[in-house]
């Protein structure tokens, strides 16, 4: 059995490739002759840096820049081997690890350290500039990245807002004459991890708010206050940013890189697949195993798992998604390539308890998972 073990990083845990190989290790407990391929992946999220930069030989950089809170954090970017392409993971400056769970606020979470690191790319001459879109603590549509890279939102006095996504409500015109000059002759590419639009039920607001601390009441506020972001930048930059796939990413940051920065839009796991040679990997394979933190209906837009499994499945290969916990929608994953979806735990435990032992269920469920396919191969043989 030839099984391609391609999971995500597990947030607040494991990198992908320890949960690879902590998957790996099940596997071979159930079957110590099956033949086991590590492809850990990234979807535009966590782990898109090392994904893109590690696999390509290339090189990791530390900036000081601004967190979503407005204080100084360290975050790490990256250049791939071709020392031309620079891959900022916007989760790294304006995440949401970043932020303790009693402090999360959307409102006023921004985006400027990842334009800081933006900045600095493009001062150090890099043309070419990969911005993973997700993990964030924000939802500001860019304007925090945007500021960072010279432009100005103004309120109807001509005052610069504060920021935060809360600010939008009030914002009347925006001022892009001192945008970068670089972002001219640069090349672009926000690499999501969704397909949300910027405003609406399936939103960066409302699908994403309440993970970030917003309340039904914070949501409105903010799905509105993007509405009229998204209004004056079409009538003061004149891009239509409201309905894009992809523009609700990282709280609208997707809509902020196409607005102020020409960035294209791309599917953050096909993109690292493309770079992993995924479809190469599979040639052979019996089965896949992915994996995430949580799998729920959100999953289904363009999520690592998702796009492992849709890749796999156009290649006759079964994709089995080994997730921390299911929500709600989690049903969903069946009709989008997924063959199987089992969750980890193994008994009743609080979340801290299952952070500390995410490799060791890990472990255990992929053990599972290889043996009820070696017991139905059995049964079905007899």
């Amino acid at each position: 059995m030839k099984v391609v073990i391609a999971p995500q990083s597990f947030k607040g845990s494991l990198y992908a490739l320890e949960a690879a190989e902590a998957i790996q290790r099940g596997v071979l407990e159930a079957d110590p002759t099956a033949d086991t391929l590590l492809v850990p992946v990234a979807d535009g999220g966590d782990g898109t840096l090392e994904a893109l930069v590690n696999a390509t030989g290339g090189q990791i950089f530390r900036s000081i820049v601004t967190g979503p809170l407005g204080q100084a954090v360290e975050a790490l970017w990256g250049v791939m081997g071709d020392g031309l392409t620079a891959v900022v993971e916007m989760a790294r400056p304006s995440g949401l690890a970043l932020v303790p769970p009693k402090r999360r606020n959307p409102r006023t979470a921004t985006t400027r350290g990842t334009g800081e690191i933006i900045r600095e790319a493009l001062d150090k001459g890099f043309t070419r500039i990969i911005v993973g879109l997700g993990g964030s603590a924000t939802n500001d549509g860019g304007a925090g990245m945007a500021s960072a890279l010279g432009a100005k939102f103004l309120d109807r006095r001509g005052q610069q807002l504060p920021p935060g996504g809360a600010a939008l409500s009030r914002l009347d015109s925006i001022d892009v004459t001192g945008l970068h000059q670089a972002l001219r002759e640069a090349a672009i590419i926000g690499a999501t991890d969704v397909t949300n639009p910027l405003c609406g039920p399936e939103g960066a607001s409302a699908i994403y708010g309440p993970q970030k601390g917003a309340s039904a009441k914070v949501v409105a506020e903010l799905d509105d206050a993007l509405s009229n972001f998204a209004r004056v930048v079409r009538r003061d930059v004149g891009i239509d940013v409201l309905d894009t796939p992809g523009s609700g990413a990282a709280g609208g940051l997707g809509a902020g890189l196409m607005a102020f920065a020409g960035a294209d839009l791309r599917s953050g796991i096909e993109m690292v697949c493309e770079v992993l040679e995924f479809d190469r990997h599979l040639e052979g394979a019996d089965l896949v195993i992915t994996g995430e933190g949580r799998a729920d209906e959100s999953t289904i837009y363009n999520k690592a798992p998702v796009g492992v499994a849709q890749r796999a499945r156009a290649r006759g290969v079964p994709t089995v998604v080994l997730a921390g916990s299911l929500g709600p929608g989690h049903q969903a994953l069946y009709d989008h390539g997924v063959a199987g979806i089992v969750c980890i735990a193994d008994r009743p435990m609080s979340f801290d308890r299952s952070l500390a032992r995410t490799g060791e269920l890990l472990q255990g469920a992929a053990e599972r998972t290889i043996r009820l396919i070696q017991a139905t191969g059995r049964a079905t043989r007899s």
